[in-house]
């Protein structure tokens, strides 16, 4: 499996497996093939409800397969409601215990906002913590906090644009290693990336074949140059990610989408096949936060 190496020397496999909306048995079996097929590197998050059963699988597969902890990357995510200093490493507790892990090789703040400790996700105005009263600055504080402990090898964030990175990292001791955020031919995010590898910050591409959205994979450009490498849409999609040192991290349940996800590694588009993916950006999200503008960012761009 291919890496990155994150601004603090811990590797990460370029290629991993999404488990949102993933349902809790479907993601014990992704889990488990994935395993068996070569995959190391599982994208999860406190709010996607399934960490316990992602933890049996790893727990099964250690016994079963002779997995071994070392050989996993695993990523979870702070969730808005834990936003309080004192409330993050609680958060990575529960997460941990959930996924039956000593410590995490990842953990990101999941988004640029907070709400209050009784809102799961936010309803009305009234759920939401305005950055003024919880900067993001003081929850990364504790960030720090935890990842000096040694509970994560890593830290990071998510969802963050430009302006939001450039404000927070004047305020922070130690810079995010990776900024997750959706990214896709329809969405090239060109100059966020050139940003974070100026900052030598990772970026990791979640949606990166339109999760759910099968726009993408029947545009005409895609189906072009799949025809003409031999390889699937899909393959396409992930291998321009990849090329331009993106991790990608596409959700599957299905033994035969993992299987063709993986061979997206060993496809090498060429400079012509390159430069007609980047024609069709729409700067198109498939997905939005419409769900967090309320309240005190009822004006404000989540992705700025």
């Amino acid at each position: 499996m291919k890496n990155v190496v994150l601004n603090n020397g811990v590797k990460m496999p370029i290629l991993g497996l999404g488990t949102w909306k993933s349902n809790p048995q479907e993601v014990y079996n992704a889990i488990r093939w994935a395993l068996k097929l070569g995959i190391t590197h599982f994208d999860c998050a406190y709010i996607y409800g399934n960490e316990k059963e992602i933890g049996q699988a790893f727990r099964d597969a250690m016994v079963e397969d002779n997995v071994k902890r070392e050989d996993l990357f695993v990523t979870s995510k702070l969730w808005n409601n834990s936003h309080l200093y004192e409330d993050v490493e609680e958060a990575i507790d529960e997460s941990l215990e959930n996924l039956g892990l000593e410590y995490l090789d990842l953990y990101l703040m999941h988004w640029p906002v907070a709400q209050k400790k009784d809102s799961r996700m936010p309803l009305t105005d009234e759920d939401m913590l305005s950055l003024t009263d919880v900067p993001l600055n003081v929850t990364w504080k504790a960030m720090e906090e935890i990842y000096k402990k040694g509970k994560t090898k890593a830290i990071g964030v998510s969802n963050f644009g430009i302006n939001r990175l450039k404000d927070f990292m004047e305020k922070i001791e130690i810079n995010p290693m990776v900024n997750q955020v959706e990214c896709h031919p329809y969405l090239k995010q060109n100059e966020l990336l050139e940003f974070l590898k100026h900052n030598n910050i990772v970026m990791t591409a979640y949606a990166p074949i339109g999760s759910g959205n099968d726009d993408l994979i029947k545009d005409e450009v895609i189906k072009k140059i799949a025809k003409r490498n031999g390889i699937t849409e899909v393959e396409v999609c992930l291998a321009w990610n990849i090329k331009r040192g993106v991790v990608v991290i596409p959700k599957s349940v299905k033994d035969e989408h993992i299987r063709e996800n993986i061979k997206a590694l060993n496809v090498e588009l060429d400079e012509e096949d390159m430069r007609e993916i980047d024609k069709i950006d729409k700067n198109e999200r498939f997905l939005n936060a419409d769900v967090f503008k309320i309240g005190a960012y009822k004006n404000e761009d989540i992705f700025e």
